[in-house]
């Protein structure tokens, strides 16, 4: 669950709750993927065959896209999930970044190295149930069965159980799910978070026909004034429905935490008096807020709507008795009416807070705890004041103070400033070695505090005074309109689940690294955007190892896959990709040198204009000795020559006993690692039938083999072999379709013979 509020200790307010997990749209609520995300798709499986080192990919891993971001120029971000050996991995979640012409630039990854841990618990189920129910403070109405995963959100895997408690927290009326995670090794709670999942059922479309109609009905809010709100019309009655926002409406809880909801309707199409005592105002506030925060995200970032595919969400009112809260909990909102029911909690920057939770649900999914749980409350209170001022309402003006208006301190302060977070007593606006063990409400001040530097500066300002941290230099900002842009685009493709604000293990899983990369993508490397989210970053004691501006043009160099084994007689192939770094793209000429006796290099084409790429064909002749060579690959350039290493392998297969098929194969394998076919493609076939496979690996190693088939949304794994020993076979009846062969050590290294047959 995604609360709003945090315990406000001198009057004795509600807690809010916390969450932390991407919500699961429906698939009816998904639009059929369009040819450009196929496209990227099917690019981006290359790039994880070629580039598994980018995304720390293991031998046991697998991986299901999650959503496919494609910009204007045609550049891609592909974010996916992992699992491993068939456990879901908390923090394995990665984005596979392609440019415009569909080659891997890089991805963005919160594992610091690959995962190999082995998936035998030492503690019980039984063990983590327990633990996960004395950690519920409340009502427990049910126990969910633990479930074993990987916890990576460290950067680092470890086995780990998960217990799901429901029930009431302790103050009665706030519905609570508590995922309690307990180390698989030694028994002890690691982390929790309190989250609220809900299917999104989204609304049933009216079954008038052409009775039903969108009209504009006139709302008098409680906070906003009088305000245009969209309804639905259905012979001589109105309801609060907004079929033009994917069916959103609002209904009345009538005070209760269960039961039905009842939808507003009103037969005049006039709502509510501005006054509380009238139970149409709050509904106002609250359907008016839900259409603000979707027409922000479409017209200002181009997101249909909170999921992305057009569906508008229910908003709750008059919630509980006395209830001092707001919440998301993953497909609707929900408001309480304040103390003695006396200020509901539907001003227009809570709305925007909350659903702005499930956008971060559905784009980043940062996870609910530490810093990453600090950067999503922030995403929220950032995106919270931009609707306000989006709304550009004189009743209720964007101020960069949040929650003003429903004034729970009862002393007219709000719950957060962003221009000087710690003026709440308790929030971070300087990041320091304990941010991360603060609650994310207080966490949240740094990227408040950056947010605010980087849109309007440091020092006086119109909306507050907004100070430096330590010694960091003033910061002139660069306005709302860039800012938000920049931050969105920085949620959308560059986030992960465990990104941070400071990560020693992994600098560029950072908020101040993605979001210096969202400032490129938008407005140029070095820019005056770029420089101010460096300054911004700074004044909030926020350090990064950015990489320094060139004054200059630039170029980078890579070889993808890095290293390729082949027989005598043989040939390998690998991708030569080059990237602008700085100043504008040059001509880049190819060669390569380090070749063994009878080997030759050739490149297709031999030249290139940097940002593009290059086909490398190593031919090795029957006298080729065998051995391991380190080859250059160098770009030469007007300005610049860049090189990159790649390594050559001529040796003999193992053992020799898969000789016969259409298909024969060689490899070289280390320890954990994994090879596709083994050059990192795929083959198709048309015609259904049987698929036979043989692995012959080295002496004293443990090989596996996968028969993987690609579908829509990327590569399943349809048959396995996967004995002890080095060897395997297996046969698999299949349909037509696109295949490839996965060859995995579990453990030892060496050279490896694949046969295939194909139908």
């Amino acid at each position: 669950m995604r609360g709003f509020l945090r315990v406000l200790t001198p009057v004795g307010i509600a807690t809010a709750l916390t969450a932390a997990t991407v919500l699961a749209v429906p698939a009816w609520a998904d639009p059929p993927p369009a040819p450009a995300d196929a496209a990227a798709v099917a690019r981006a499986e290359q790039a994880i065959e070629r580039h598994r080192d980018a995304i720390r990919g293991a031998g046991q891993d697998d991986y299901k896209v999650q959503n496919v971001r494609v910009d204007a120029d045609g550049a891609s971000h592909v974010r996916y999930h992992r699992t491993y050996r068939g456990l879901r991995v908390r923090g394995g979640d990665f984005v596979v970044h392609l440019g415009s012409d569909g080659a891997f630039t890089d991805a963005s990854v919160g594992l610091t190295e690959a995962l190999t841990l082995g998936t035998t618990p030492k503690a019980s189920a039984a063990t983590a149930a327990g633990k996960a129910k004395a950690a519920f403070t409340g009502k427990i109405t049910e126990v969910g069965d633990p479930e074993l995963f990987v916890d990576a959100s460290s950067g680092q895997g470890r086995l780990a159980w998960e217990t799901v408690v429901g029930g009431w927290a302790a103050d009665g009326q706030t519905p609570s799910r508590l995922h309690v995670i307990v180390d698989a090794s030694s028994g002890e709670v690691t982390d929790s978070y309190d989250e609220i999942r809900s299917a999104v059922e989204g609304v049933p479309a009216h079954t008038g026909g052409s009775a039903n109609t969108l009209v504009d009905g006139t709302g008098n809010s409680i906070y906003s004034g009088t305000v245009t709100i969209s309804t639905t019309q259905s012979g001589s009655s109105y309801t609060m429905v907004d079929p033009d926002r994917g069916n959103g409406r609002t209904c009345d809880m009538n005070n209760r935490t269960s039961g039905t909801c009842t939808t507003f309707s009103d037969p005049d199409n006039a709502w509510g008096t501005g006054s509380n005592g009238n139970r149409q105002s709050a509904g106002v506030d609250a359907h008016h807020g839900a259409a603000t925060t979707f027409d922000y995200f479409k017209n200002v970032h181009g997101r249909n709507g909170i999921f992305g595919n057009g569906s508008g969400v229910p908003s709750r009112v008059h919630y509980g008795s006395n209830y001092v809260n707001a919440f998301w909990d993953g497909s609707q909102m929900t408001y309480g009416d304040g103390s003695g029911n006396a200020k509901p909690l539907v001003a227009i920057d809570v709305a925007g807070h909350e659903m702005s939770h499930g956008v971060t649900e559905n784009t980043a999914g940062l996870t609910y705890s530490g810093e990453s749980g600090g950067l999503n409350e922030a995403t929220s209170d950032i995106f919270g004041n931009m609707v306000e001022f989006y709304a550009g309402n004189s009743a209720d003006p964007g101020d960069y103070q949040v929650g003003e208006k429903i004034d729970i301190r009862g002393n007219g302060a709000p719950l957060r400033y962003m221009y000087n977070p710690a003026l709440d007593g308790s929030s971070h606006s300087c990041w320091s070695t304990s941010t991360a063990s603060v609650d994310v409400h207080y966490s949240s001040g740094v990227g408040n505090h950056f947010f605010f530097d980087l849109a309007e500066g440091t020092g006086a300002t119109p909306y507050g005074t907004s100070p430096v941290c330590g010694s960091a230099p003033a910061v002139t900002g660069i306005g709302r309109a860039k800012a938000e842009k920049i931050w969105f685009r920085a949620l959308d493709s560059y986030f992960t689940s465990s990104t941070r604000y400071v990560n020693s293990g992994n600098p560029a899983n950072t908020a101040r690294a993605y979001t210096l990369r969202a400032a490129t993508d938008l407005y140029g490397s070095c820019s005056a955007e770029y420089r101010t989210v460096q300054a911004a970053w700074t004044a909030v004691n926020v350090a990064g190892n950015d990489a320094p501006c060139s004054s200059g043009n630039d170029f980078s160099v890579a070889v993808a896959p890095a290293s390729a084994s082949t027989d005598p007689g043989g040939s390998v192939e690998a991708t030569v990709s080059t990237q602008v770094t700085g100043g504008s793209a040059q001509t880049v000429a190819l060669s390569a040198s380090g070749l063994p006796a009878g080997a030759t290099a050739s490149f297709t084409p031999a030249s290139v204009q940097a940002g593009g790429t290059a086909r490398l064909t190593v031919a090795t002749s029957a006298t080729t000795p065998a051995g391991t060579y380190p080859v250059t690959v160098t770009g030469t350039g007007a300005t610049a020559t860049r090189t990159a290493a790649f390594t050559l392998t001529v040796g003999g297969p193992g053992g020799g006993a898969c000789q016969g098929f259409e298909t024969t194969r060689t490899g070289t394998l280390s320890s954990g690692a994994s090879q596709y076919q083994p050059d990192g493609g795929s083959f198709p076939t048309t015609a259904t039938g049987t698929h036979r496979a043989c692995l012959d690996g080295p002496d004293g190693a443990d090989f596996d083999l996968y028969l993987q088939k690609r579908g829509s949304l990327g590569w399943s794994t349809v048959a396995r072999s996967t004995s002890d020993g080095p060897d395997e076979s297996l046969t698999y009846n299949g349909t037509a379709g696109t295949y490839r062969y996965r060859v995995h050590s579990y453990s030892g290294s060496g050279n490896y013979t694949l046969g295939y047959d194909a139908p």
